[in-house]
């Protein structure tokens, strides 16, 4: 059977979701051989050879976090060069479709963006996506080269299948460009506890409806109680209630989590673009001919700060 690159997201040796779910979709179509990089990368092999990997491609070099993208696309270059793969997946965050770009044109191939599904075909791997603000499906294959995917988190469930892992140095010649563009410094993120917003299984939201940054306390309650990210509307955030890094919507972040809530907002096309492709979809608002309610597959027709913290009691209830 083919092999096919995964390129693995992970912090200091710790394997991001997405990787895992690269490696579900890669079994469908070949023999995952995953590339880790930078520093913890050799301390990935477990949570990959779990889920899949029959090879785990490492190079540690310091290039990676000195350095901007291009080391990173060297890497991967070297490993296609090495494994002449069937199909290259990468995740779709910002910095994973660069690299898959870089890669695309580096090798002379054809490159799928946002996939949110992955199957075999007789001419190779096809890719589902939805465009158009998630209003159409379209299935799509490469027709020149070896395919580079990238694909949105939450696309597929993680499923563990053990595999060899077998760990293997990566030899990697950095280009003249790889230190092109050097960081000077970093500065990390705060953490709130929760989990990433594109990444979470469950997502709860607030819009104009919330009326206000004192309010998200109530959204975020909820959030709480079901482990989810907190999202909003860019009505909320435009407004200056909640931080930019938490817009959902079409100039915000996409999300397709298991599970959406809507809380006090109207459904315009821009969020709609960012959350149409979520499994579950609830919505909460007072208006009833909100467009919000085309869409949902459950609906609810209240007042959100009625309805919202009864729902957060009743999670905790049931939880207890």
């Amino acid at each position: 059977m083919a092999e096919v690159l995964v390129y693995v997201d992970h912090v200091d040796g710790a394997v991001r979701k997405p990787t895992l779910e690269l490696l579900t979709l890669a079994r469908r179509i070949g023999e995952p051989v995953a590339v880790a990089l930078g520093a913890g990368a050799g301390d990935t092999a477990a949570a990959l050879a779990e889920h899949g990997a029959v090879k785990v491609l490492t190079s540690d070099a310091a290039e990676y976090a000195d350095y901007l993208v291009v080391p990173k696309v060297d890497a991967l270059q070297a490993a296609y060069d090495a494994v002449s793969p069937a199909a290259v997946l990468v995740p779709s965050s910002a910095e994973g479709k660069e690299i898959a770009a870089r890669l695309a044109v580096r090798i002379g191939s054809g490159i799928i963006t946002d996939a949110v599904d992955l199957e075999a075909g007789d001419e190779g791997p096809v890719a589902t996506q939805s465009a158009f603000a998630a209003s159409f499906t379209t299935k799509s294959r490469i027709t020149k080269g070896t395919p580079v995917i990238t694909v949105k988190p939450n696309s597929a469930a993680v499923e563990p299948a053990p595999a060899a892992g077998a760990v293997e140095a990566l030899s990697v010649s950095f280009s003249d460009g790889a230190t092109g563009t050097k960081v000077t410094a970093r500065t990390p993120r705060e953490s709130t506890g929760r989990p990433d917003l594109t990444e979470a299984a469950i997502v709860v939201s607030g819009g104009r409806g919330v009326n206000g940054a004192e309010n998200f306390s109530v959204i975020e309650a909820l959030a709480d109680s079901l482990g989810a990210a907190v999202g909003a509307s860019r009505a909320a955030v435009d407004a200056g209630w909640y931080p930019h890094s938490n817009q959902v919507g079409q100039t915000g972040k996409s999300v397709s989590p298991q599970l959406y809530i809507a809380s006090g907002i109207s459904g315009a096309i821009q969020h709609r673009a960012g959350m149409q492709t979520s499994k579950t979809i609830v919505a909460i608002n007072k208006d009833a001919e909100a467009p919000i309610f085309d869409l949902v597959d459950y609906g609810v027709v209240g007042d959100l700060f009625e309805v919202v913290p009864q729902l957060t009691e009743e999670v905790k209830t049931r939880k207890g």
